[in-house]
């Protein structure tokens, strides 16, 4: 029950690569290759992970198994003892339950969460064999030693959130409200892995860390890795010298916006932090603005329904002095602004909690 599949052992070069591509994603020294390498080929058997799902399309599921990265699929399937996975696993039914059932036993394992949590009813809206899925993850977050939510459902919410199902992300400990799940984690690390799939290398990174040394990487206010969403896309953004020249996409159908800055046509890149300009996907080949498509914000707590609709403009800019100001006039007097030394992206600011 402890292994889904059967698969050869990671080679020793599988294992190096596994342990280089995580350093860099933490923003760690390669220097310490040889101590995750270290620790990885004396994990045999350990850390137990459950992975329960909740309100969503399980896609981070997907984006984890159809992941072009061997090293990740190998690290997950031979390195780690996934326990409970209901899309993946043999088992069904009781079998299934009782397995789930041994791991909490046990303790000491790995909760990741993929869903989000709905509260309406009491939880009826997502029930599993006979429970909420909110007395689920009550029951499974108390012996954890860890708890990973995964994906922007389990994170803030996502696209149930903006349902009438009241779901809610695991949780995030920014707010000073109590949260319907303070009492079960205590002071047990929480690691928020947003973005509408979750990247999968986020994932075998932040596993390798915990395995290499016992402890979670640097979070930020929103419980995420800050090696992996310390960064505003904007600043990284290819087409930022097209926003600073004030040139933007205003008719898809128009060739020589081609490569224009997706602002107007609702990019969230200004207020999206994420590394995913860098990371890319499916295989390292793409992400949202090379394939001319606006960043959604899906790592961002105001997904989706703030951010909705996803490809209008939602917000307006803010210049010094004068307060907010309509960006179809800032754009109709971009060579004002740029004669008189500003720079728009230096004005750029989110309006959050300024919206009437």
């Amino acid at each position: 029950m402890d292994k889904l599949f059967l698969r050869p052992k990671p080679t020793r070069r599988e294992f190096l690569q596994i342990a280089t591509a995580s350093l860099a994603l933490l923003g760690l020294s390669q220097a310490l290759t040889p101590k995750v390498v270290k620790a990885l080929e004396a994990s045999s058997g350990k850390p137990s992970v459950i992975w329960l799902h909740g309100s969503e399309c399980t896609g981070c599921s997907e984006s984890l198994i159809n992941s072009l990265e061997p090293t990740a699929v190998s690290l997950l399937l031979d390195t780690i003892s996934l326990r409970y996975h209901e899309t993946l696993m043999a088992a069904s039914g009781h079998k299934a339950e009782e397995a789930l059932e041994k791991a909490i036993a046990e303790g000491g394992y790995l909760l990741v969460i993929e869903g989000a949590i709905p509260l309406a009813e009491d939880g009826l809206y997502c029930t599993i064999g006979g429970k909420t899925f909110k007395d689920i993850v009550r029951g499974c977050a108390k012996n954890a030693a860890a708890i990973i939510p995964v994906g922007s459902c389990a994170t803030y919410g996502g696209f149930p959130a903006a349902g009438p199902t009241d779901s809610v992300g695991y949780l995030y400990r920014n707010t000073k409200k109590h949260h319907e799940f303070d009492d079960v984690t205590g002071d047990k690390p929480v690691i928020n892995l947003p973005c509408c799939p979750m990247h999968p290398e986020r994932l075998v990174a932040v596993i390798v860390h915990y395995l290499t040394f016992g402890t979670i990487p640097p979070l930020d206010n929103f419980e995420r890795p800050i090696s992996m969403y310390g960064e505003l896309l904007h600043d990284n953004c290819e087409r930022r010298g097209q926003f600073e020249a004030g040139r933007f996409v205003t008719d898809w159908g128009d060739p020589s916006q081609n490569g224009y800055c997706l602002y107007l046509k609702g990019c969230k890149g200004p207020w999206s932090r994420h590394d995913c300009w860098k990371r890319l996907w499916n295989g390292r080949t793409n992400y949202c603005i090379a394939a001319n498509v606006p960043c959604i914000g899906c790592s961002e707590p105001e997904f989706y329904e703030r951010f909705s609709p996803l490809y209008d403009r939602q917000f307006d800019i803010t210049l010094p002095g004068i307060g907010k100001v309509d960006i179809d006039k800032v754009m109709a007097t971009v060579a004002a602004i740029a004669a008189a030394g500003i720079s728009i992206d230096t004005i750029i600011t989110k309006l959050k909690g300024e919206e009437s």
